[in-house]
């Protein structure tokens, strides 16, 4: 990997795609490693990013996610999939419950006002793969939703800058 490439790492929290995130940053050229969620703040290396993965952790109902808290205080850009999107949502004053209708296997998202710069360029309907038990059913303030499935169930939480 050349030394001009992206650093974003990606935390584990569990999930059954954490491997998947980490592969697809790799063949995108991204210098990226897969570290615990249990790392402290001043292990972290220099990154551009950082991706707090899916888990099993029902983040709706404990609000709990390892030392996720502390990761979120750094300056860089910050992706939640899964139950890192619905910790997120919580950090920041929003709201994570039990999804009324859990979702599995292929689903299609609609994306609101074009879902923001990670979608760019891309269509605005989408199929995604879903595995989900909790939703984020309230964005943090200064938050927007970028994405929806059916009428509630939000799978994108953006915020312009931190």
């Amino acid at each position: 990997m050349n030394d001009t490439s992206l650093a974003i790492d990606v935390v584990d929290n569990g999930g059954q795609w954490t491997h998947r995130e980490w592969r697809i940053l790799r063949y995108l050229g991204v210098n990226t490693r897969i570290i615990p969620n249990s790392t402290k703040l001043h292990e972290i290396r220099n990154l551009d990013g950082l991706i707090l993965s899916g888990g099993a952790a029902r983040v709706g109902l404990t609000g709990e996610l390892g030392n996720c808290s502390e990761l979120l205080t750094l300056s860089i850009p910050i992706l939640g999939i899964c139950a890192g999107h619905q910790f997120m949502a919580r950090h920041y004053g929003g709201e994570a419950i039990e999804a009324k209708r859990p979702e599995f296997g292929s689903a299609e998202i609609i994306l609101i006002e074009n879902g923001g710069p990670i979608f760019e360029d891309t269509p605005s309907r989408q199929i995604v793969w879903e595995s989900h038990n909790d939703e984020v059913s309230l964005a943090p303030p200064g938050f927007t939703f970028g994405s929806k499935i059916f009428e509630n169930f939000v799978n994108i939480c953006k915020r312009a800058k931190k």
